[in-house]
């Protein structure tokens, strides 16, 4: 492995730099705004536009200690996260138990995600084992990543941590929702500083650790505001301002958040 280039696995691969495909992600974006519930959408777009971001984060994550120790020690982040027996024994206040009542709050597991990520083009299927353990990492992080940063599974809170992570991954997809999902919720709900909001998730993520390389196995038994001092990550005054109103908004026009699993 070099530092200087492009980080490899163990059999000299490296997840490849896709082409730009706009025209899918116009097709994708057109789906999600007719029908949010479509998560897969989601997955379908950030592919589309994801270029050499891909490579670009697995080239840092396995430039670091914790990168490569968590793929040297195989991890599998999902398995820990389904275990709710063992997270709900978990002190009261500590990240895993706050995530434990997250989730069961919601409805939802560890596993919902997985289903709508298969609907991203096929791709995958090439990626080197090293890779798709980061890919997959990041995926099953997302509603640690929510917990952590404050941002609920309403519309803006979705919003907000979308632009969070684009901050802290620089993925055209993910900036591209951002974008046009800023754009249509504020003609919803005018007046409300919903870009104010998108832009204060975007300073944090920038501002906090690179989540990514978090050793999320070693922080579940911490309490969470530890947990959030220790990744840089601070409490997002203007969502928790405004969502409330926004809430009430989507209620009122019969919309709702991801679909449990």
């Amino acid at each position: 492995m070099t530092m200087t280039g492009s980080v490899t696995n163990a059999t000299g691969m490296r997840p490849r730099r896709k082409r730009i495909e706009p025209l899918k992600a116009i097709r994708a974006i057109r789906a999600l705004i007719a029908d949010k519930e479509d998560t897969g959408q989601v997955f379908k777009i950030i592919d589309a536009l994801s270029g050499g971001s891909d490579e670009r984060m697995f080239n840092r994550f396995m430039a670091g200690e914790m990168g490569r120790r968590i793929v040297s020690e195989k991890r599998d982040l999902i398995s820990l996260l389904n275990d709710r027996e063992q997270l709900s024994k978990l002190p009261e206040g500590t990240l895993g138990r706050t995530y434990y009542e997250f989730m069961a709050e919601e409805n939802l597991s560890a596993d919902g995600l997985v289903a709508a990520s298969e609907e991203a083009p096929r791709y995958y299927r090439d990626m080197p084992a090293d890779a798709r353990l980061f890919r997959d990492r990041l995926r099953d992080a997302h509603d640690l990543w929510h917990v952590t940063s404050g941002y609920g599974r309403d519309g803006l809170g979705e919003l907000c941590l979308l632009a969070f992570t684009y901050a802290q991954m620089r993925n055209r997809g993910v900036g591209f929702i951002v974008l046009v999902g800023a754009r249509v919720t504020s003609k919803k709900v005018p007046g409300l500083g919903i870009w104010k909001a998108v832009r204060e998730g975007y300073r944090h993520g920038k501002a906090a650790s690179w989540l990514p390389m978090a050793d999320w196995e070693s922080l579940l038994d911490k309490p969470l505001e530890e947990v959030r001092r220790e990744l840089g990550i601070q409490p997002p005054a203007i969502y928790r301002h405004i969502e409330p109103v926004t809430t009430a908004r989507e209620r009122d026009l019969g919309l709702t958040t991801r679909q449990a699993a």
